[in-house]
């Protein structure tokens, strides 16, 4: 096991640690245990991706990793979400074309998709059974591509949040149907 795996593989377990934990309510984001797994799980997974990359793997995990990094900045500052928005949004199509310019076939659309999916999740309101198809479709596709690639970490990792994504997209619709 090198260090570099090890890395991503702990980042992988803050994150769906995380990605389990029960949504809760908190005065300021940065009080919130989920939050503070999302935020330091994305610093590991950034510096995974960079090693990652560095040692010949995929640079666009990299720009998955910049968007939720950028997300997360949000999140824990608390910023509203007209500002926050425009720049995720403005951010995912800079991300988009520069994938697009390093094109290396189908793959690439694949990516492409998926972090148009998560994108579109992070931006979706909370609680909602749109948000979670957003990222389950999202999370799928960069499965696909990472098991394309043979970046085992981000497809388990991704695997784990669609699994995720779905868990509460089935709450959120029970809560609406018995209300």
């Amino acid at each position: 096991m090198t260090p570099t795996f090890l890395l991503g593989l702990v980042g992988s377990l803050i994150l769906v640690t995380g990605s389990a934990l029960p949504d809760h309510r908190a005065k300021h984001p940065y009080q919130s245990t989920k939050n503070w797994c999302f935020a330091i799980g994305a610093a590991f997974m950034a510096a995974y991706s960079t090693l990652n990359y560095l040692a010949g793997g995929p640079i666009f995990f990299i720009f998955l990793q910049a968007l939720v990094i950028l997300s997360s900045v949000f999140m824990m500052l608390d910023i509203d979400d007209r500002i926050d928005s425009t720049v995720t949004i403005v951010a995912a199509l800079g991300l988009i074309i520069w994938s697009f310019s390093l094109s290396q076939g189908s793959e690439t659309l694949i990516f492409i998709l998926g972090l148009v999916g998560i994108a579109l999740g992070y931006e979706l309101k909370g609680g909602t059974v749109k948000r979670e198809i957003a990222l389950i479709a999202g999370s799928i596709l960069i499965a696909a591509f990472s098991y394309l690639s043979a970046t085992w970490i981000f497809f388990w990792l991704n695997v784990f949040f669609a699994l995720f994504s779905v868990r509460e997209a089935v709450r959120i619709g029970h809560f609406k149907k018995s209300r």
